[in-house]
């Protein structure tokens, strides 16, 4: 069983870790993932009572951050000021106002000692004062840090950041190293509040993305309009839409026309044009006349709902590269203590060295090594990723997907509705008998009236007029081959080839860059109808893209030979399987996979006939699934708007992603490493030490936010 709660005001990586292995070793919890940027923690167990459950959670959160609520709403949460009866003293003491004053105490402090020095009258009673007023700044600044480094001591939970920078700005007193000891914490603390901002900044910019439904709703009732609860609306009530307001269910217009803002669903920019019979989406904004629509779906089952499902669950799939972060940050801080105690106690035990001198040593040691640049700029850099890629109206089901999609060597395509539009159109008329085109045509669309293939339809569209069902007698469809009917007294024949010949028809060589259908009259061959299944304008970029990238392609398809070679030879496709099932697409794909040693192998299809491919694929890419359930279900990535030239900016936006991520991890622990040296051996003060802690927090944060840049770079 899975239940999900959120963590109000859980903003610390390592506490997150802690909080995660402790759930973790209880009984009855399998499992226990804090998705971080979310606030949100899963937990599966076999727990029957869910009280029992969240009182366990509750409890083991407040053991390890006892200013965390747990909450049994989950979803994004940020974390605002808290309203309280004397307000005016919260925003007094908020993080930002203490740190603008400890830094200003702090600055007075360095211009105070300077200006003495200078003078030459820094006396002991002003360095008396001078020190006072250096010590209530470092208590202002340091006092929630030393506090919850006690508790964690009461706790058993010695070896945390907290720890780590108490030990070493109270030490740094000893030392004689005021200064430095505010230096350290104030710096410490200024890192973490904008750690504090990043994480909220990422849980903004993606709850802008999942919040896309409105609340309310306009439902008609007779004549009149009631204001209702979107929750309520059910299938098959009519909706009044306003300009500028948020299409509140998936439906289709019953009245009106205009145009409406997809963006947020499929990242297109350009508006989309709207009339009655049109399919409209949750989430999308009526721009500029009011509509009524009709609701096909409960705002549940919608389109935005799935975004939001999405979205919030795709952080919660950590990748190798944050897996491995987690575990490091577990044995790197005890490590570092170990390290820093016997700086201080072996060379002056076993070379008489000056005990003070290795003190300080150990004390920059110690906050060189707090591990936060790591712990927080991984996630955040995958988590940055989810949002730009939602903005771009590609959803990823967790950043794993994104690591999978980097390392992603071969992609094999569905034809039909992936690579082609997927909708047949009348190309050309050739009359071989009597008759005119026109005469085809009617005949052809009379035959195919009551016929639901797709070519039929296709052709009924192209005649465009009404069609006098008097006319047609004796309709017989022929399962894979054609129509037959009598029409206006006359024998009509609509089919496939095989269909001709099988009837005692001749007919000539099909057209290789079209499918045929023809058309006979008293067994008499009098026109063939030609059709096409036009090549997408985006697959022409999207395949030249990724072959510049050294991606080899493949296509798999039910068609025939001729229609796959033509498309293959027109995009350039490496290669082409033609007329297979459903069970030859599985055992191809399956070959193909088996056969590339260079890397992953993703499947794109349009998520329905393909979800067993979608599922065996490394990474299944689902097209044109706006409205498909079997798409969200079966595809690890969902493109929302049918647009294949998103593929290789998804390949693109995953390729940026895994460079800053490697970036953020050898800049973090290389430069960890070359400080510590440094450190030990004397050769680094507490301000590099700052440097070599926050500064380079700051600066893998900076780095992490480089990935949204992606999709502002041209493709093509």
């Amino acid at each position: 069983m899975q239940t999900k709660y959120a963590l109000k005001g859980l903003t610390c990586p390592n506490c997150a870790a802690k909080i995660e292995n402790n759930i973790s070793k209880k009984e009855n919890i399998h499992s226990a993932r804090i998705n971080l940027m979310s606030g949100n923690i899963l937990i599966e167990h076999a727990f029957s009572l869910e009280d029992e459950l969240f009182e366990l959670v509750k409890k083991e959160v407040l053991a390890v951050e006892d200013g965390v609520e747990v909450l049994r709403e989950s979803g994004y949460i940020h974390t605002p000021v808290k309203e309280s009866h004397n307000k005016k003293a919260v925003e007094i003491f908020s993080e930002k106002n203490i740190i603008i004053v400890s830094t200003l105490i702090f600055a007075i402090c360095l211009i105070l000692k300077y200006a003495f020095k200078l003078n030459g009258n820094f006396t002991s009673l002003k360095e008396g004062a001078f020190l006072i007023f250096l010590i209530s700044g470092y208590i202002l600044i340091a006092a929630p840090i030393l506090l919850k480094a006690l508790k964690n001591i009461a706790k058993g939970q010695i070896f945390d950041e907290n720890f780590l920078m108490s030990i070493a700005t109270v030490g740094a007193f000893f030392i004689n190293e005021p200064v430095e000891a505010v230096a350290v914490m104030l710096f410490y603390r200024i890192g973490e509040f904008f750690q504090d901002k990043a994480v909220e900044r990422s849980r903004h910019s993606i709850e802008s993305l999942i919040n896309i439904c409105p609340e309310k709703a306009n439902l008609k009732v007779g004549n009149d309009i009631k204001l209702i609860n979107a929750e309520s609306i059910k299938k098959g009530d009519i909706l009044v839409v306003k300009p500028g307001d948020i299409i509140p269910a998936d439906g289709t217009v019953v009245k009106g026309k205009g145009s409406i803002d997809t963006k947020v669903l499929t990242g297109e920019a350009l508006p989309q044009s709207i009339e009655e019979g049109s399919a409209v989406f949750s989430g999308c904004i009526n721009l500029n006349t009011l509509i009524e629509i009709r609701a096909e779906k409960s705002p549940s089952l919608s389109a935005a709902a799935k975004i939001k499902h999405l979205t919030e669950e795709a952080a919660e799939r950590k990748t190798k590269a944050e897996n491995f972060i987690t575990k490091f940050a577990k044995v790197y801080t005890p490590t570092v203590v170990v390290l820093a105690l016997l700086i201080a106690l072996m060379p002056p035990l076993l070379t008489g060295g000056s005990f003070p001198l290795w003190l300080e040593r150990s004390f920059i040691f110690l906050i060189i090594s707090c591990p936060c640049a790591l712990v927080i700029s991984i996630p955040l850099s995958f988590f940055t990723a989810v949002g730009a890629f939602s903005k771009q109206g590609i959803l990823v089901k967790g950043s794993n997907y994104i690591e999978a999609l980097h390392k992603t060597t071969e992609i094999v395509f569905d034809k039909t509705g992936t690579l082609t539009e997927g909708k047949f159109k009348v190309v050309d008329i050739k009359p071989t008998g009597t008759l005119s085109k026109e005469d085809v045509l009617h005949y052809c669309a009379l035959c195919e009236y009551s016929s639901t293939h797709p070519l039929a339809l296709s052709i009924t569209e192209y005649y465009g007029k009404d069609i006098d069902k008097s006319l047609i007698k004796a309709s017989e469809n022929h399962a894979g081959m054609g129509v037959s009917a009598d029409i206006e007294g006359k024998k009509v024949l609509v089919g496939n080839k095989t269909f001709m010949e099988k009837t005692g028809i001749e007919v000539s060589t099909e057209d290789r860059d079209a499918l045929s259908v023809y058309v006979a009259i008293d067994n008499r061959l009098e026109g063939i109808i030609q059709l096409k299944d036009n090549i997408k304008q985006g697959s022409f970029p999207a395949m030249e893209s990724l072959k510049k990238e050294g991606i080899k392609t493949h296509i798999l398809t039910g068609d025939k030979e001729e229609n796959a070679k033509t498309v293959s030879q027109t995009l350039n496709i490496d290669s082409f399987y033609h007329s297979l099932l459903p069970e030859d697409k599985l055992n191809i794909f399956e070959d193909i996979k088996a056969k590339n040693t260079r890397g992953l192998t993703a499947f794109v299809g349009d998520g329905i006939n393909d979800a067993p491919v979608l599922r065996m694929a490394d990474i299944g890419i689902a097209m044109g699934a706006l409205g498909s359930d079997s798409a969200i279900e079966a595809a690890d990535i969902v493109l929302m708007k049918d647009d294949i030239s998103k593929i290789p900016l998804a390949k693109k936006i995953a390729r940026k992603t895994h460079t800053i991520v490697m970036e953020n991890i050898v800049f973090s622990i290389g430069v960890k490493i070359l400080f510590l040296i440094m450190g030990a051996l004397g050769l680094a003060g507490m301000w590099a030490a700052v440097f070599a802690d926050v500064g380079v927090t700051l600066i893998a944060i900076a780095n992490s936010f480089r990935v949204s840049s992606a999709t502002k770079e041209h493709l093509y």
